[in-house]
């Protein structure tokens, strides 16, 4: 994959250079000319001077050490601890699973405290929600939506400036000067006028801590001068998975451990009314079978002893749970009928002006109707946990990969009826997340704890993937309704957006659903458009109660729901024989969002040379803006009729998210990103007959493989903006190009997804892709 870097080039500047300008406190508007008229912040969640924490881990060349430094440790703040060797603890506190979050927010942190990064210690950060709490995620310990830097960077910021004046303020009491006459190198402290020097190490070991934290007030984005943000650092996590020496909790052994697999419930609430066990206690290593409220444990010396009585179990489950019966056609016919019914009001989610009025006024009116099944997280490690129980039952200690600290301590205190306090968390690597390590009641964690209850032993509960299929929590199931009413001269004036699909929020996260008084915003996200100038807009939501298990996927619903505004902005274009990206042009305002997205949108039609005509192969645009940050792609496919199969062959993206704190990998984040959507688009999908799952492993539920993936070429555009997210953000692009580029090709419109061969050849076959 050829990767294409931004406007001004890769920047090679050594990050850990002390060589560099100096940071001078007389030239910067964060330190008070006047140390007596410094003000003072109490109360607030990490701005506590003084804290002892202890520091349980910390990564330092990929691996896991015990400590953080030798010497004397000095706790600046509850985000950084100094030692007198220089050594810089730095607290991280987002889960990593492959997105470089571990990494990203130190160096945010670090960048403000000038700290010499090749000093530096990451220390994942304990599961405190009033510390280490994400802004965005109203201060829970909660990694998703691509909103990790977006809601850490101004906090961390503020904690850094922070830690930075203290530092100079020491120095400056020490040397008997003002603190007007300092300024700071990476790690180091410097009186101008004399050129004395003293390393933040020094300090640690006379420093003086304020009870409260000072007020600084940093610069705004698009006036800072970064060191670190901005500059390709290593990630601290890929030593440790290149040399194998990286922990996932699937590898954590614990003396006395047993191991555990469970015999789940076909659908929620389908609770084992007869057991048969027999067979299973036969299985050689077999210590005990549990029965749980949904299922059938099993525990035993060996994983595969367990796996295979688990197998054996035979199970009749009672008929009262809600998804008996329930199936993917049944679904697709009920979701139809009801986005289609337009006596029947919605959930309002993006309200603009009045979309039902002036669609009356309106001198045409459009409506196009796209879908898309369920499917499955596909993350490479399976489902797993370790917990020891204390022999008691009072208190218990985990080891777990998870999207959020603070709902996993928050549930296994809540399964053993305990304090919170006597959880012990072990935060451990995720080997992939996308969203189905997030849910409320984290019943893969809750396994290992029940387990090791009944067992008195540690326990690892672990899913096979098969369990992982048969167990998922998927995307809905969507059928999306659109209208669009344009005036006499062509005009889009009216918009009226209606999805129909499972319920997302209100079963992954109650806490949360009743929070936002009935409004889905997994489902939901992706309807609005806040970049085209469409006056009047309406998206509604209208999910149904089918009792299948969801959880947010990867882009959660702007991966359906910005599929449908995609290609519906597509035909809407067609329809008026407009060029497909002078028509998105033509759409936008002249807001300062909308000229980033202008950007993108023709960047991205340059990168892929948009007006040449290509023998056999189509092209096509989607543009998105998701929370922010400006995307778009152009793919270029070829279609092989007799068969259906559509072939991706280059991919052209381009992704504006503000300041990018790791270059690089916004670029490796986008590259994957576009490869999960690939497969959304043309490959993956999951069918319920009877309220079960019909697949079970990647023989029938198809990712992509190395031979399916196109040239990628990626281009990143930095602009002085507040840092958006990348994580996801070129997911849905993908399907809605492909479906555009295939009706460039062929003249046939494709309205689902996956963009299965079988279906593509019947919409060729009938001109077009239609529902009854």
């Amino acid at each position: 994959m050829r990767r294409i870097k931004d406007e001004g080039g890769r920047m090679k500047d050594d990050p850990r250079s002390t060589g560099v300008e100096s940071r001078l406190t007389n030239h910067d508007s964060r330190f008070p000319a006047n140390k007596g008229r410094r003000r003072f912040m109490a109360g607030a969640a990490g701005l506590t001077f003084g804290v002892a924490l202890g520091v349980p881990a910390v990564f330092r060349g990929g691996e896991a050490e015990a400590q953080a430094g030798a010497g004397k440790a000095v706790a600046i703040n509850a985000w950084v601890t100094l030692h007198t060797d220089g050594t810089v603890a730095i607290m991280s506190p987002a889960a990593e699973m492959g997105q470089g979050s571990l990494t990203a927010l130190p160096i945010i942190l670090a960048d403000e405290m000038d700290a010499d990064w090749s000093r530096v210690r990451i220390v994942p950060a304990p599961p405190r929600g009033k510390l280490y709490g994400n802004p965005a995620f109203g201060g829970e310990q909660y990694t998703a939506g691509s909103a990790t830097v977006r809601g850490y960077f101004n906090s961390l910021r503020q904690f850094g400036a922070q830690v930075r004046y203290v530092l100079v303020e020491n120095a400056a009491n020490h040397w008997g000067v003002p603190v007007t006459e300092l300024a700071t190198q990476p790690g180091v402290v410097i009186h101008q006028k004399t050129g004395r020097r003293l390393t933040y190490g020094e300090i640690a070991a006379f420093a003086r801590i304020p009870a409260q934290a000072p007020q600084i007030d940093v610069e705004p984005v698009s006036k800072a001068q970064f060191r670190l943000v901005g500059k390709d650092v290593q990630r601290v996590d890929v030593a440790g998975k290149e040399n194998g020496k990286a922990q996932y909790s699937i590898d954590v052994q614990v003396s006395g451990m047993l191991y555990g697999a469970i015999l789940r419930e076909p659908m929620e609430g389908a609770a084992p009314e007869r057991i048969d066990d027999a067979a299973a206690r036969a299985v050689e290593g077999v210590i005990r079978v549990v029965p749980l409220k949904y299922g059938v444990g099993v525990l035993a010396d060996t994983p595969w002893a367990a796996f295979k009585a688990k197998n054996a179990l035979k199970v009749t489950w009672n008929r009262s749970a809600k998804g008996w019966g329930y199936s993917s056609d049944k679904g697709f016919q009920m979701f139809a009928a009801v986005a289609r019914d337009a006596q029947r009001n919605g959930v309002a989610w993006e309200t603009k002006g009045d979309a039902p009025g002036a669609m009356k006024q309106a001198v045409t009116v459009f409506e196009g109707e796209y879908r898309a099944d369920y499917a499955y997280h596909a993350q490479m490690e399976p489902l797993n946990s370790v917990a020891a129980v204390s022999p008691a039952g009072d208190s218990v200690e985990v080891w777990v990969g998870t999207q959020s600290q603070t709902i996993t301590v928050t549930a296994v205190a809540k399964a053993l009826g305990i304090a919170e306090d006597k959880v012990k968390f072990n935060g451990m690597l995720l080997g992939g997340g996308f969203g189905r390590r997030g849910n409320r009641d984290v019943e893969f964690i809750v396994d290992s704890v029940l387990l090791s209850k009944a067992a008195g032993r540690p326990v690892k509960a672990m899913w096979t993937r098969e369990d992982d299929v048969h167990n998922g929590r998927f995307r809905p199931l969507y059928v999306n309704r659109i209208r669009a009413g344009l005036d006499a001269s062509g005009k889009v004036i009216a918009w009226h957006h209606r999805v129909a699909c499972d319920e997302v929020l209100a079963f992954m996260d109650p806490v949360r659903y009743k929070a936002t008084k009935g409004r889905d915003n997994i489902a939901m996200r992706g309807t609005e458009m806040p970049t085209y100038a469409i006056p009047d807009q309406l998206s509604e939501g209208l999910q149904q109660a089918t009792g299948m298990r969801t959880n947010p996927l990867r882009a959660i619903g702007v991966g359906q729901n910005s599929f449908a505004n995609e290609v519906f902005i597509d035909e809407l274009a067609a329809k008026q024989g407009v060029d497909p990206v002078q028509f998105r042009l033509q759409l936008l305002d002249k807001t300062p969002l909308a000229q980033r997205a202008r950007h993108v949108i023709e960047e991205a039609a340059k990168m892929a040379d948009w007006t040449r005509k290509r023998a056999g192969r189509g092209v096509g645009i989607a543009y998105l803006d998701y929370s922010g940050t400006q995307v778009a792609g152009v793919a270029e496919v070829s279609v092989d009729r007799p068969t259906g199969a559509i072939k991706v062959h280059k991919f052209w993206c381009t992704i504006d998210c503000g300041v990018a704190v790791q270059p690089d990998n916004v670029i490796a984040q986008t590259e994957s990103s576009i490869v999960y959507g690939l497969g959304l688009a043309l490959t993956e999908r999951i069918t319920i007959a009877d309220g079960a799952v019909q697949q079970s492993n990647f023989f029938d539920y198809q990712v992509p493989r190395m031979a399916d993936l196109p040239e990628v070429h990626i281009k990143l555009i930095p602009t002085r903006n507040h840092p958006t997210g990348a994580g996801q953000m070129a997911t849905p692009l993908v399907p809605s190009a492909i479906s555009n580029a295939v009706f460039q090709l062929t003249g046939v419109r494709l309205r689902q997804q996956p963009m299965l061969p079988d279906r593509v050849k019947l919409a060729l076959e009938h001109g077009g892709q239609r529902f009854a």
